[in-house]
């Protein structure tokens, strides 16, 4: 289906033309006062200048050929040129009623499929998720999940970081502490054990375990970074005992990750790209892209157009260790061999933006990836206590992220248990549910690109813009229509009907957005607009169920046409919430 602005546009372009205006100028945008009118045309205004008249003259000429519309009931022009529009009631039910009938809700999606990599997550094996890791683990999710809706083929890449020091620190820990493992044996020639010598919980204390040591002993430092060169030069135990920190490691990253309800389809790693980088820095410096400047191997980025100094791109230290952007880059040589993607878009800390742009403008100048394929970095902002700080523990730590959800969901048990007489089974699993909603909502419905305080207090609360709100609206809805059916009436048949009054007309026009809402969401990787969006939504449906008789309704046809528009408004919202990363519980 087309967007309703789209449609109004049309009639407006031809209007321009009949006047004998260039259509350019009939573009239709949401009504600033919505008080006077619910679309409005600045075009007038823009042509004024090229045509040498009067903005007003202009509207009057295109108003008046308005006057036959098929979708507008009201045309003004207004002083100093604005062209107001009104809909006709009749064509916002018929639209609605098409809504209704599309599994997508009228959604457009993509002509020319695109395959979209989106690489988010970032986690380090062998490390516990903290509440650092939340903004990529959630943005990264929602804009999988949009691409998808758009009709993209989409794959998540949760790229671990899996490779280097950090493994060397932790096999020296653990040749240490447990000298007879074969793993350490240079003369063992057997199979080495299934099970890993470590649970994950020994495992995350001995990675800072090891981390502290070497800061402190400049001899066991020498020694992790010797573990660290054996093991990605092939040696056989190292490998092993990799092998084991990999398998405890993620079978514990895919239980924390699915608390937050966030899956990846591609589970690879810094690893996977290191076969790579030999043949690419070769490459690289046979063919004059790179060079020797003290010592170290670099590319050099800077561009003319430049108003401030990019430094180059390090693909080799001058010890001959490879770094972040070596590896990215060989990444980015893996998936277009293995994926041959459209786009690939990465979510990182905004403090990592020169990092992405030095290695989008290396892979670019290399070759490695084509004109075709887009590279785009959306950076995100800190995560923030209430004192303007990153977010910590009460005791000034960085808080484990299941510690975090943990706090959320028990407070949430708290305010259900405070509100409603349900059984514990049900006030926990709806605690979780309702719990997930304040933590991605409470971030998602900030720009991404901003810093936020993650305020528990506010972001829990069943009031005002947060997720739980949210869910109550639906909750809601979805106690109405049970009571609908209950009386013996059926969802199926029920049609909207031309608007009653104005909270009806406006909880329409509302429900009409969403196809346009979630289309911009996508182009300009903005979930914080669904937020925005849907919080409209719920509040302009609360408005209009405190005025209007929905099932004491006597009329029937009036009634099916209030539960045809709750039947919208609820799959609306719950479309939303679906890319956004959770759901709505039954009851609340």
């Amino acid at each position: 289906m087309k967007k309703i602005m789209d449609l109004i546009a049309e009639e407006l372009a031809e209007a321009f033309e009949a006047a004998g205006y260039d259509k350019a100028y009939a573009k239709v945008t949401l009504s600033n006062r919505p008080d006077l009118c619910e679309y409005q045309c600045n075009g007038a205004m823009a042509g004024a200048k090229a045509y040498r008249k009067a903005p007003i003259m202009i509207a009057n000429e295109v108003s008046d050929r308005l006057r036959g519309s098929q979708c507008l009931e009201e045309v003004s022009a207004v002083n100093p040129g604005f062209i107001n529009m009104k809909l006709k009631k009749e064509y916002v039910a018929d639209y609605l009623n098409r809504m209704i009938a599309d599994e997508e809700l009228g959604l457009e999606k993509t002509e020319k499929p695109k395959t979209v990599i989106v690489d988010y997550g970032g986690a380090n094996v062998a490390k516990p998720l903290h509440v650092g890791h939340l903004r990529s683990a959630i943005i990264g999710e929602g804009i999988k999940r949009l691409a998808k809706k758009m009709g993209h083929k989409v794959l998540g890449d949760i790229h671990l970081g899996d490779w280097g020091y950090q493994m060397g620190l932790i096999i020296t820990e653990l040749r240490e502490r447990k000298p007879k493992l074969p793993y350490f044996q240079e003369d063992y020639s057997g199979e080495y054990p299934k099970e890993a010598p470590f649970t994950i919980g020994e495992l995350e204390e001995i990675y800072p375990t090891a981390s502290g040591k070497a800061k402190e002993d400049e001899e066991y430092r020498r020694e992790a970074l010797e573990a660290t060169r054996l093991l990605q030069n092939g040696h056989k135990g190292y490998r092993a005992v990799w092998r084991h920190i990999m398998d405890v490691s993620v079978e514990d990253l895919k239980k924390n990750y699915e608390s937050l309800n966030v899956h990846f389809d591609l589970w690879k790693g810094e690893s996977d790209a290191q076969d790579y980088i030999p043949d690419m820095i070769e490459r690289m410096e046979r063919e004059g892209y790179a060079h020797i400047d003290d010592g170290a191997l670099v590319i050099d980025v800077q561009q003319e157009t430049d108003t401030k100094e990019i430094p180059p791109c390090m693909i080799r230290k001058s010890d001959g260790a490879s770094l972040y952007g070596t590896t990215d880059l060989a990444t980015l040589i893996q998936r277009m061999q293995d994926y041959d993607p459209d786009q690939i878009i990465y979510l990182a800390d905004k403090r990592q933006d020169l990092h992405f742009l030095q290695v989008f403008r290396a892979a670019r100048m290399t070759g490695i990836v084509p004109e075709k394929t887009r590279l785009e970095f959306l950076g995100f902002g800190t995560m923030n206590g209430k004192d303007g700080k990153p977010f910590k523990t009460r005791d000034g730590g960085v808080m484990r992220l299941e510690n975090l959800i943990a706090e959320i969901v028990d407070e949430m048990l708290k305010k259900i248990a405070e509100n409603r007489t349900v059984d514990q089974e049900e006030a926990d699993q709806t605690a979780k549910i309702v719990g997930m909603s304040a933590i991605k909502y409470g971030d998602l419905s900030n720009q991404a690109s901003k810093d936020y305080v993650f305020d528990v207090d506010r972001f829990t609360s069943f009031e005002g813009n947060t997720g739980p709100y949210i869910l109550y609206t639906i909750v809601r809805i979805k106690s109405i229509l049970n009571k609908y059916q209950a009386e013996g009436k059926s969802l199926d048949d029920v049609r909207a009907e031309p608007a009653h009054d104005d909270n009806e007309k406006a909880l329409m026009l509302e429900v009409m957005k969403y196809n346009d809402v979630m289309e911009t969401a996508f182009e300009e990787l903005a979930l914080h607009k669904i937020c925005a969006y849907i919080y409209d939504l719920a509040n302009t449906f609360n408005r209009f169920y405190h005025e209007t008789k929905i099932l004491a309704e006597e009329d029937e046809t009036k009634q099916k046409g209030y539960i045809a528009l709750l039947v919208l408004t609820k799959r609306a919202l719950e479309a939303c919430i679906d890319v956004l990363g959770f759901e709505a519980p039954e009851r609340m």
